[in-house]
């Protein structure tokens, strides 16, 4: 400013004082005399002006030159330090989708889930880094699964599901460019239980700018979210996508690993070789190891059938190296006792596994094997290979007694004796299909009443003298409680069993221990800390023996196993049995699939 000043300063001083006032009228020799001497003086005046504007001038261009070699400097010393921008690239959410596309040709790949299943925020999270890598490579597009009644929206794990639903489509619709909305799922899948309620706090951990954030917040609390969740759920439906995750990529059903280097070879190979992301030559190698199947072909029970399980392995690890033994085999013999094994089928993992992608998945499924060499696989291996085989008319163990007179016959499917009118259920408490297939045995008591003999098993592992659940000590607390119930309140369980399903995983199971059920908490209590543990080893024995490892399976006439979640179901496998029942004169009256995804806990 001092610059400009000064300029004007002098301009001024050139303009005015360099202005000569007007003089008297002189004779003409004089007068040319002071004429000339004005003209001199004036010269010199203007020559000392030009002299101060040009001193100005390069004033002004020094005090230009010198404020911007400052502001330079200011701008060097902000810059952060080389290890502070590593931090921020590693902490700041991602705002590119990594390697451009010039091609223009994408791959679709559409993930079906539910917002609170773990294997659905599982899939979620193995397909995060994938596009931030090579997102311009990929069309990605999240649905949802759940169930449309009009304008009603329901999901397996309740009205919270269908609210994280609800707002994960709104962040999709509004953040979709560079899968920013994947900043913001990220985070809140590290709490998937605390979905929707920690979306808020996500998207501002993600940064996300106001209006967007307004967009998706009237998105959420709007009719639009609701629309974009009933589409989604009807898309899901079409396509035949019950269970979560249900995936397709290129149009076709993708059933490979669910690591970031599983997906990024199953996008490559569906990519044209004119259109193929660098990325896809930097992939490494599978990791390879060695897996031995051990069975024996002499059980026919289903439980025995290792090619579902086998086939799933080999795509979730590309490198495992396979081999199959028979017990007849004498390799296969002494395997079994060398490594410890007590029941087959089992699969045999060699240690590399614990370095290949996916082992985080499978990993607390396994246990070391006797040698530690292996890592085993036993899953719902029941079938003693050493003991008598029920249905082959052979005395296997060589004692004189054959097939189901065998005292370890007794608990088989193929020895039990079938019981007209019997319907077993076998359950684990906090199933969410478990659940849903108790609730739909209120109407189906209400409609068969006392010709149906009914009961309740439940499914678990004993480790170390102690029962152990898929759903943690929670669910075996609960499994007690209601054995505790089923044996000391013969008439009135159901009820509470009833009202402890609206709220599962509540703490508060005294609320249903009422006498409005017909339960008494206090000796529910005295039940759960006495003999309730023992009443549930025993329980799992029956499903044990019996190969079961489902919730919920259902068992008819004590022989006839099948599968189903809804009244309907349930009523006509009673019925195929038992058609003489007066209950299934009224099989209309019950409700059949509302579209409730069907499948089980195992």
């Amino acid at each position: 400013m001092k610059v400009k000043f000064l300029v004007l300063a002098v301009l001024g001083m050139f303009a005015f004082g360099c202005q000569p006032k007007e003089q008297p009228k002189e004779e003409p020799k004089q007068a040319q005399g002071e004429v000339d001497k004005a003209k001199a003086e004036a010269e010199k005046v203007k020559a000392e002006a030009e002299k101060l504007k040009a001193e100005a001038e390069k004033a002004k261009a020094e005090a230009e030159a010198a404020k911007a070699k400052a502001e330079a400097e200011a701008a060097k010393a902000a810059q952060p330090k080389p290890e502070e921008v590593k931090k921020e690239e590693v902490a700041a959410p991602a705002e590119v989708v990594g390697e451009p596309n010039p091609t223009g040709k994408k791959v679709e790949l559409v993930f079906h889930v539910m917002s609170q299943c773990p294997f659905g925020t599982q899939v979620m999270n193995g397909i995060s880094p994938v596009l931030r890598k090579m997102g311009a490579w990929i069309d990605f597009r999240l649905e949802f699964i759940g169930n449309v009644d009009g304008d009603n929206l329901t999901s397996m794990h309740g009205d919270a599901e269908v609210k994280g639903d609800i707002v994960e489509l709104c962040l999709q619709k509004h953040l979709y460019e560079n899968y920013k909305y994947f900043d913001v799922l990220d985070c809140m899948n590290k709490d998937a239980r605390a979905i929707p309620g920690n979306w808020e706090q996500c998207a501002k951990d993600a940064k996300i700018a106001d209006d967007k954030f307004a967009l998706v917040k009237a998105c959420y609390e709007g009719q639009e979210g609701k629309d974009l969740t009933k589409a989604s759920f009807q898309k899901s439906e079409q396509v035949g996508a019950r269970g979560s995750p249900t995936m397709f990529l290129g149009g076709k059903p993708y059933r490979g690993g669910r690591g970031e280097n599983d997906y990024m070879r199953g996008l490559c190979q569906e990519m044209a070789q004119d259109a193929k992301a660098k990325a896809c030559a930097d992939i490494p190698p599978p990791v390879e190891f060695e897996a031995i199947v051990l069975g024996d072909k002499r059980c026919t029970d289903r439980t025995c059938d290792t090619s579902r399980l086998v086939m799933s392995f080999q795509s979730m690890f590309p490198g495992m190296k396979l081999k199959t033994l028979d017990w007849e085999q004498e390799e296969a013999k002494k395997l079994f006792d060398e490594e410890g094994i007590t029941f087959l089928p089992v699969i045999l993992f060699g240690p590399e596994i614990a370095k290949a992608d996916g082992y985080d998945r499978l990993g607390r499924f396994l246990t070391d094997s006797k040698s530690a060499k292996y890592k085993v696989f036993a899953g719902r291996a029941s079938h003693d290979p050493k003991s008598e085989i029920c249905d082959n008319k052979v005395d296997d163990t060589g004692d004189g007694v054959i097939d189901c007179d065998d005292a370890t016959c007794k608990q088989k499917m193929v020895c039990r004796e079938e019981v007209a009118g019997k319907l077993e259920l076998f359950v684990m408490s906090q199933c969410p299909f478990g659940v849903k297939g108790l609730n739909a045995m209120e109407q189906v008591l209400a409609t068969f009443g006392a010709d149906l003999k009914f009961e309740v098993h439940y499914i678990g592992d004993i480790q170390d003298g102690k029962p152990t659940s898929m759903h943690g000590q929670g669910e075996v607390d609960e499994n007690i409680r209601e054995l505790c119930a089923i044996k000391k309140f013969p008439e009135a369980y159901m009820k509470y069993i009833l009202c402890r399903n609206k709220d599962i995983r509540s703490e508060n199971w005294q609320a249903c221990a009422t006498a409005e059920t017909g339960v008494d908490a206090k000796v529910i209590e005295e039940c759960f800390k006495g003999e309730g543990t023992q009443l549930l080893i025993d329980d799992y024995a029956v499903a044990k023996g019996l190969g079961i490892g489902a919730s919920p399976t259902w068992i008819a006439n004590g022989r006839y196993q099948f599968s189903g979640i809804d009244s309907k179901t349930i009523g006509q496998n009673i019925c195929q049995h038992n058609s003489a029942l007066a209950g299934c004169a009224k099989l209309d009256t019950l409700a059949g699939d509302t579209g409730a995804p069907a499948g089980s806990c195992n």
